[in-house]
């Protein structure tokens, strides 16, 4: 499978790099992460999964006008 050619990097670099250092400082991230790699999933595609899922969680967080909650963010199991 081809990785999305057009994209933009800054962007996609940045939430790399959130997704990488989320490993470290969130419980709930690196639970995510392990979850996805216990799957079998590789490293690089679970931390592209997770910064998938780290945008999906500011996205709700801004439409919904809340304060990020680590507890309440990652209160689901990876999928």
């Amino acid at each position: 499978m081809l990785a999305r050619y057009a994209r933009n990097r800054r962007l996609g670099d940045a939430v790399h790099q959130w997704a990488f250092c989320a490993l470290k400082g969130s419980p709930g991230a690196r639970a995510y992460y392990q979850a996805l790699r216990d799957r079998g999933k590789g490293h690089q595609a679970a931390l592209r999964q997770l910064g998938n899922r780290l945008v999906g969680i500011l996205h709700g967080c801004l439409k919904t006008d809340t304060v990020y909650d680590e507890a309440t963010a990652w209160t689901q199991s990876a999928s």
